[in-house]
């Protein structure tokens, strides 16, 4: 090759720097792709803003991806630390809701930092840490505070007991710890309040408050009689003439010391009194009655004062006390108060209010639906996981509804019945899941097996690439083997991870080793590099070297990726340089004028394309073209007609010596060949332009030639001249050849050239849509785009109807008409639309005489814009006319 084909195209290529190349350091303008790299890396600990990495990643994108992958990466860790930071914050919102809610969901904040977690919060930073700490701390207090209540309760049942123990045994020994019992009394009466008056104590579950009043009430009453038996006794023994205790055990005591025979106690005096209203049965005494009746009253009043104030709403502390109140003493109070606390709770805005006289009418309703949950339609049963969620948000209904009315127990039973069979379906629901956990988990142990004996087979192997593949189809294998539970799994990944590590032992050794040996090259790079004379051979061996390398042990994509990077750098340096050195030798020799001037036209084209100008664009491209030609400038008529005339004064001796010679049949051209069509046959060549029949298809002469003309010299030199006419005949018009540096300058200006045009077409055809559904929406036909704006897919008939359409009044339904519009654009419809689709689809196969939407798609766009605009409409519109336009 000649000096001109090693001269370098940097000076010509970057005469015309890039706007962003001040931007990035000369990234834009880097002769080679690690160059281009390393400056895009040192741009990028200037730490840019977003929009400025986005313009660099759109115009770096189409040049040079690699380099372009840097600003990828950063644009997609700032995308990922802001998406963090927004779910952050609204985790953050819901923290401070859970802890500021009355009363305090404990089942809700225990969730929150697992749904947080799945979501992809930052729990380990703040303030999501801090939050964490405390609503752990809140759900900590609740639950103390209920295992408190549930030792308070056990523990009233053991005094209970105590008393009860004591009425068997002498009354004397009974009068001896009455003392030490009404202390413990006491002590636990105490303890019970202070449970009561926690800060937490209005967050517990449900459950619990009348558990402990129960509790506390039972022993109340169990105390009381027994002091009032007690009493009763020590009366009745220091007078003979005062009454028997109702207790068995210290009457017979007491019969013996005055002297009588012991009689057996009366079957009812075997169980007090005590215990009947313990146990909640018969008509509730006056002090109950009157305790409920002023503790609802309170809460009443506190509603009504808060809902005068106009601070009360549907879940308020006032409402929920009040609910509480009722959940404790409702069954005890009169129907006036029942409804005069229904009023409150409705201005409240308790949409339910107390609908104690409605609470049979609720639990039918709710029998209904339990027993509807297995007399399902086919094809309409609930699933396990459904059933589960249902029966467990009946039973929470059921619960609602009693408090504050009395039991129904036939309803409870059928109730009760309904769930258990119910239940039988989420019975055999876990048993599936059971016996697919199984299953899932015997898989695992096989896989881990497999692992082990395919490790123990291959150790010794050196075919790393097939060994890399069986390890990633193990991981895949792994993760398609089923769900199994949380513990379960916890159990088996240490040991597939194990097995894991084992099998790739061998492996992680090769890479090892490989990586040693790939940046002692990296080195062996810089030093030839760095070198004064650039060694070809050395550098081709040396680049072998690592293809070897890199084919026989593979590594992961991203690091091999940087490691060949930081190979090639060295190397391409050192190349640029010597083709910089060279290109400053070959620049010395002159370009020639036809150089010069299409340099000039291609400069021109540059600036006519940061113009952004359409119309001079292509006209730069025009004078670059007829530059490239070496055609002359068209500057006056008397010129070119002068011009026409010389030529037409050269070509006329030439028609005078055709005309004399002799005459001559003109030449057919060539239209079609007959042959054989069949599949695999020889092609065999058309006939040579004015070849006689015979003549052979190499130029010669067939049977005739045989016969005497044998095709002497004359004959090879007109065959010659013939093959010189063919190929001249099909040679495109062109210039002068021209030199490197201009024609990389030529062939850059077209190209960008035909770049910014595409991308300006684009700009109008998206102009042009945004006026048309303006001019929808105003129903005003003067703002629709011109029909050059519109393209030529669009006539002009078909302009003028949707001019009509638009300053029509809206009429009609365009559902149809979009329909057709996506089919004949191909593009997607509405998930709500999609069965309309598909109707009309089927609508249009018997249809088979009708046109196509491809072809009606004009008088469709029409029929919706004589319909009324709407977001949606537009929308949908708009994406087909996208395509239907730029087809």
């Amino acid at each position: 090759m000649s000096d001109a084909s090693e001269v370098s195209p940097a000076s010509a290529k970057n005469s015309e720097q890039h706007p962003l190349d001040a931007l990035t350091g000369g990234a834009f303008s880097a002769e080679t792709s690690g160059d281009r790299a390393a400056r895009i890396r040192d741009w990028l600990t200037t730490q840019p803003s977003v929009e400025q990495l986005q313009e660099v990643h759109k115009e770096l994108n189409g040049r040079d991806k690699s380099a372009a992958r840097a600003v990828r990466e950063r644009l997609d860790e700032i995308r990922r630390t802001e998406n963090q930071e927004k779910i952050s914050v609204e985790w953050a919102e819901k923290a401070q809701t859970l802890l500021a809610a009355v009363p305090f969901d404990a089942a809700a904040a225990a969730a929150w930092q697992r749904d947080a977690a799945k979501a992809g919060a930052a729990l380990s930073r703040e303030p999501l840490s801090q939050f964490k700490v405390q609503l752990v701390e809140r759900v900590k207090a609740v639950e103390d505070l209920q295992h408190r209540t549930q030792v308070q309760r056990e523990v009233a049942l053991l005094l209970a007991q105590r008393i009860e123990v004591l009425s068997t045994k002498s009354w004397k020994d009974a009068k001896a710890v009455l003392e030490a019992l009404g202390a413990d009394v006491a002590r636990w009466q105490e303890q019970a309040k202070d449970l009561t008056g926690d800060a937490s104590w209005s967050s517990v579950d449900g459950r619990f408050p009348p558990q402990l009043e129960a509790a506390s009430a039972q022993l109340a009453l169990v105390w009381e009689a027994f002091q009032s038996a007690l009493a009763q006794t020590e009366a009745a023994a220091a007078d003979d003439a005062a009454p028997l205790p109702t207790v068995p055990v210290w009457a017979d005591e007491i019969r013996v010391a005055r002297g009588l025979p012991p009689e057996a106690a009366p079957v009812e005096a075997v169980k007090p009194a005590a215990r009947a209203a313990a146990a909640g049965r018969g008509k509730p005494s006056p002090e109950q009655v009157e305790a409920a009746k002023a503790a609802l009253g309170q809460a009443l009043q506190a509603l009504k004062e808060e809902t005068a104030a106009g601070n009360s709403k549907a879940g308020s502390a006032a409402v929920q006390a009040l609910r509480a109140a009722i959940k404790t003493h409702g069954r005890f109070v009169e129907e006036a108060l029942v409804a005069e606390v229904h009023e409150a709770l409705l201005a409240a805005g308790e949409a339910d209010g107390w609908q104690r006289q409605n609470a049979d009418k609720l639990r039918e309703e709710l029998v209904a639906k339990a027993e509807a949950l297995l007399n399902r339609p086919e094809g309409q049963a609930l699933g396990g996981r459904k059933i589960q969620e249902t029966l467990r948000s009946l039973r929470e209904q059921w619960k609602q509804a009693d408090q504050g009315a009395m039991a129904n127990h036939a309803l409870w039973k059928k109730f009760d019945e309904a769930c258990n069979a119910a239940y039988k379906v989420v019975e055999s629901w876990h048993d599936k899941i059971r016996q697919d956990s199984t299953q899932a988990k015997a898989q695992r142990m096989a896989l881990i097996e497999e692992i082990k004996a395919w490790a123990a087979e291959h150790s010794a192997s050196q075919d790393w690439k097939t060994m890399l593949r069986a390890l990633r189809q193990f991981g895949e294998r792994w993760r398609e083997s089923g769900h199994i539970g949380e513990k379960l799994f916890a159990e088996l990944q240490p040991l597939f991870k194990q097995a894991m590590a084992a099998a790739e032992a061998p492996l992680q050794a090769a890479q090892k080793a490989s990586l040693d040996r790939r940046h002692a090259m990296i080195d062996e790079a810089v030093t030839l590099g760095a070198a004064a004379s650039l060694r070809i051979d050395a550098v081709k061996a040396l680049q072998q070297r690592w293809q070897a390398e890199a084919q026989g042990v593979p590594l992961d994509r991203k690091h091999e990726q940087k490691l060949w990077d930081a190979f090639r750098k060295p190397l391409d340096e050192a190349f640029n340089r010597k083709s910089v050195d060279r290109g400053s030798r070959g620049l010395v020799v002159e370009l020639s004028e036809h150089d010069r001037r299409v340099l000039e036209a291609s400069q021109a084209v540059e600036v006519a394309n940061a113009s952004g100008d359409a119309q001079k664009i292509r006209t730069a491209l025009a004078e670059l073209e007829a530059a490239m030609k070496a055609q002359p400038v068209a500057e006056k008529s008397d010129e070119n007609q002068a011009q026409a005339q010389e030529n037409q004064a050269q070509a006329a001796p030439e028609a005078e010596a055709a005309a004399e010679a002799p005459a001559a049949k003109p030449a057919r051209p060539v239209v079609a060949v007959r042959g054989d069509d069949r599949p695999g046959a020889k092609k065999e060549a058309a006939p040579v332009a004015g070849a006689r029949p015979g003549d052979r298809r190499d130029g010669g002469r067939g049977r005739d030639a045989a016969r005497g003309d044998r095709g002497g010299r004359d004959g090879r030199d007109s065959s010659r001249d013939m093959g010189r006419g063919r190929r001249e005949f099909g040679r495109e018009e062109r210039g002068p050849r021209l030199a490197d540096p201009a024609f990389r300058a030529q062939r850059d200006a077209m190209e960008h050239a035909q770049e910014a045009l595409r991308k300006l077409a684009a700009q109008a055809h998206g102009e042009a849509l945004t006026q048309l559904m303006g001019a929808w929406q105003a129903r005003d036909a003067e703002q629709m785009p011109s029909a050059q704006q519109l393209g030529g897919k669009v006539t002009a008939p078909v302009r003028s109807s949707w001019s009509n359409a638009i300053a029509a009044a809206p009429k009609g339904d365009a559902a149809e008409a979009l329909l057709r519009l996506e089919m004949a654009a191909d593009v997607h419809t509405p998930a709500d639309q999609l069965a309309a689709r598909r109707a009309l689809q089927l609508q249009m196969l018997t249809r088979r005489n009708d046109p196509s939407p491809q072809q009606t798609w004009g008088q469709d766009v029409a029929v919706v814009l004589a319909s009324s605009s709407d977001e949606a409409s537009a929308r949908r519109l708009q994406s087909a006319l996208k395509q239907l336009l730029r087809k």
